[in-house]
């Protein structure tokens, strides 16, 4: 299967990775230093799960240079969606597939809306991993997985000849019951870790262990579960409990991406996750407090960070 990876970061480069040595026909859609450094020495694998090098490689900035895919990993930011549509278009044929593992809920629609609904697949992703340096990934902990599947939850040849695919690869993929419960639950374990986390500047750990914060995380996952049943998505009865369980369950010095993003002043998904919960609750008149609140705070550093505001610290 030939497959283009769009966005190599941590997600795109662990999971193009494990794929390319697998013997899949991978390509990196790269650039900068990581994309220099990939063709010069390969990409670099540090894993849990053993590591690995992939080299040669296959890579570019340039997706028009690629020709037509069977599959594209979309891995960017969920706030560089919609600019990596336009660039995908060049990659599709009448057949690709294009499976985006962004944190968030809208990337499916933002990549249909450019590039056809028929193309586009639900997914989500789950692992810690992160870019040490151009061309070396660093996966220090969680078993990886992936989730994907139809929008409508069919059953599809396309969807069952990936699943193959990435079982051959060593990756834990399933294709769950329903995909849009299985991104909201994704969501709701990232967001509300991201947010309070973001917020109070603290690890898991730490939040979860004080009652004032703890409550504020269970609070917080009433109102997306709220904003959910709203939306017409029938979430597990105990999702707030599932999700409580598992922050519990985390090492206690964890942090969010997103929390990492903002303590280091760098542009994050905060639209995506605490903004999207607060546009959807608005629009199904739904209250959101605690993640008005969230909001609102960290926006000022955020746009600090997109160079919209100028303010010292």
């Amino acid at each position: 299967m030939r497959i283009a990876v769009f966005g190599s970061g941590s997600v795109g480069g662990y999971f193009g990775g494990r794929l390319a040595q697998a013997g899949e026909d991978i390509v990196f859609i790269a650039r900068g230093e990581h994309l220099k450094a990939m063709l010069e020495h390969g990409l670099r694998v540090d894993s849990i799960n053993g590591d690995f090098v992939v080299q040669p490689v296959q890579a570019t900035v340039d997706p028009a240079s690629v020709g037509k895919v069977d599959l594209v990993l979309v891995g960017v930011k969920a706030w560089q969606v919609s600019e990596a549509a336009e660039a995908i278009r060049p990659l599709l044929g009448p057949e690709t597939v294009v499976l985006p593992l962004e944190n968030g809920l809208e990337a499916p629609a933002q990549l249909s809306e450019v590039l056809g609904a028929q193309h586009v697949l639900g997914g989500l992703c789950g692992l810690f991993c992160y870019v040490a340096g151009p061309g070396h990934i660093v996966h220090a902990g969680t078993d990886p997985f992936l989730k994907f599947g139809e929008m409508d939850n069919r059953r599809s040849l396309r969807v069952e000849g990936l699943l193959d695919t990435f079982i051959r690869a060593g990756v834990n993929a399933q294709i769950p019951p329903d995909i849009q419960v299985a991104m909201w639950m994704k969501f709701l374990l990232i967001d509300v870790w991201s947010g309070v986390g973001a917020v109070t500047r603290a690890p898991v750990g730490v939040w979860r262990s004080l009652p004032e914060t703890r409550r504020m995380a269970e609070q917080s996952l009433e109102e997306i579960i709220a904003v959910a049943t709203a939306r017409g998505i029938s979430l597990p009865e105990n999702a707030l409990e599932m999700t409580m369980a598992l922050y519990d369950g985390l090492v206690p010095q964890s942090t969010a991406s997103l929390q990492r993003d903002v303590m280091q002043g760098r542009p994050s998904e905060l639209e995506a996750q605490i903004g999207a919960v607060v546009r959807f609750g608005r629009q199904a008149g739904v209250p959101t407090p605690w993640h008005t609140f969230i909001y609102s705070s960290l926006l000022p550093m955020e746009r600090r960070a997109r160079g919209e505001l100028q303010f010292d610290m």
